[in-house]
């Protein structure tokens, strides 16, 4: 055993041994390959100022060029491969175009010599000329490049703002901040911290080593940029004004000092602004739920006291004359009995909302024809309904669904008396229905006054009712919501289209069976 272990360790140590062979030798096939192709480039390139050169020579004998011209035009050339080549090709093309200009245009003609000293002069200038030359435009070339990358990194830098602008959630915004960053500046990796919050956003999961959490608390603690050139890592403040809010941290990133800066300074702008508008907006929705706790307070007191002042003016009349006919206490027995109904009904609905909400109704499932809940919930309604005539159009092959009939029943009776409520009298109610996507749809549509856009995200809420009739029609406002919590237990959705003045959709929808 022991002697099959060690076979088995010498054998991974070998494989692993293998391994680093193996890469190493790709590391230097790569390194060679790279040596070879700078080397291939520079060659071609001082190849290309020989041949230069020798068609610059060939073209001012063509023409019978003098010295001057062919010193001009070598110049010329020196200017064009130093602006295009760089500096060392130019300076290599310098030496060459003064050996030809020496040898094809001083006097002695073929010689590397010169007899007359003023041509020493000639050949001196030239050679200082060209060199000159060559450096300046190198250098302009390369101003020239830096102003491009200047200009690159403002854009960059403009794309990259209007991207952080986009987003109000600061947890979103900084989780998308070094996504960001990767996309538009092209770095291998970035990473934000604030100091007031406790995670670190990270573009990706590989660089948690290179872009260390206690490497950005501590340039954040310091508010001074660490900069670790052989990792290429870079670790800036985020700073709003002289305060420090966070760091940010790259790795393979290439860029100036001075857009660094920039975007250190445009991410703290967007994470506080982002945070303020979250603070304000948490404020201004605390504010609405204050209010909206009120009116429901004030809702729901004004349901319950209405059918209780009705009971108690009735006893109070019984007791105080006791002399009232007949006719007369059977119509105040009759207002006791009606109101202490619309009391039932309305402890009922709160009862069966808090139930659902706690999610302890039990739902009997069955198979039913949908008509049945539809017929049911007609017949609930007729008293509602008064005058409003209901059409009814579901088709014969409409299949059985799986359903609680008594629930779907009390869903449908819901919307038709929010129908006949909210419609002017004697305005016909449609009941259609039809198969979606395994699910059967029941619509209720009615014309009543319509509901806008806004209103239309609220309406399934509890204890919401429309700001144009609240005051106009009864109501809890929890209806909808018991409709809505009873239609998605099922396992479908609610919903409503509606037109401003010519009425609203009301619609639901069930599984098949």
């Amino acid at each position: 055993m022991e002697g099959a272990v060690s076979s088995s360790h010498c054998s991974g140590v070998l494989g692993i041994a293998d391994i680093v062979v193996e890469k190493a030798k790709i590391v230097d096939v790569s390194y060679n390959r790279g040596v070879r192709t700078a080397i291939i480039k520079v060659a071609l390139r001082c190849l290309g100022t020989v041949l230069a050169v020798a068609g610059i020579v060939f073209a001012c004998h063509v023409v019978h060029a003098n010295a001057t011209t062919a010193a001009l035009t070598f110049v010329i050339a020196v200017l064009i491969v130093s602006s295009s080549w760089g500096l060392w090709p130019a300076l290599f093309m310098t030496v060459v175009a003064m050996l030809a200009f020496n040898y094809y245009f001083l006097p002695p003609i073929g010689k590397l010599t010169i007899a007359d000293p003023q041509n020493w002069v000639a050949l001196a200038a030239f050679l200082i000329a060209a060199f000159m030359a060559s450096q300046l435009a190198e250098r302009a070339g390369r101003e020239a490049e830096s102003a491009n990358e200047r200009r690159g990194e403002a854009e960059r830098l403009y794309k990259f703002s209007q991207r952080l602008l986009t987003s109000e959630n600061l947890a979103e915004l900084l989780n998308m901040i070094p996504l960001y960053i990767v996309e538009s500046f092209g770095v291998g990796a970035a990473a934000i911290y604030l100091v007031n919050r406790s995670d670190t956003y990270r573009s990706g999961v590989l660089q948690l080593n290179v872009l260390d959490r206690h490497d950005l608390q501590l340039v954040a603690m310091r508010g001074e940029p660490q900069i670790d050139t052989e990792r290429r890592v870079v670790f800036m403040p985020l700073r709003m004004g002289l305060r420090v809010v966070g760091s940010m941290g790259l790795s393979g990133a290439q860029l100036s000092r001075e857009t660094l800066e920039s975007m250190s300074s445009l991410i703290a702008i967007a994470t506080e602004r982002a945070g303020a508008v979250e603070k304000l907006s948490k404020a201004e929705a605390a504010r609405e739920s204050e209010q909206l706790r009120s009116a429901l307070l004030d809702s729901v007191t004004h349901e319950f006291r209405t059918p209780l002042t009705g009971i108690k003016a009735a006893v109070t009349s019984l007791l105080s004359n006791p002399g009232l006919d007949g006719a007369q206490r059977l119509e105040l027995l009759t207002v006791i009995n009606e109101e202490s109904d619309r009391l039932n009904h309305l402890v009922g609905e709160a009862a069966e909302m808090a139930q659902l909400d706690a999610h302890k109704v039990e739902l009997r499932i069955a198979k039913h024809q949908i008509r049945e809940a539809v017929d049911d919930a007609i017949a609930k309604s007729k008293t509602t309904l008064g005058k409003h005539p209901v059409n009814v159009d579901l088709p014969e092959n409409l299949p059985a669904v799986r359903i609680d009939l008594d629930r779907i029943s009390e869903v449908i009776t819901q919307l038709l008396e929010n129908a006949g409520k909210y419609s002017p009298p004697e305005a016909p109610i449609h009941i259609n229905g039809e198969v979606k996507g395994g699910m059967v749809m029941i619509s209720i549509a009615d014309r009543g006054p319509g509901i806008d856009d806004f209103e239309q995200s609220l309406i399934f809420e509890k204890f919401y009712r429309g700001r144009d009739q609240r005051m106009q029609v009864q109501g809890t406002g929890m209806g909808l919501a018991i409709a809505k919590a009873i239609v998605e237990a099922h396992g479908g959705s609610i919903g409503v289209t509606s037109q401003l003045g010519h009425g609203s959709v009301f619609y639901f929808t069930v599984p098949v069976g």
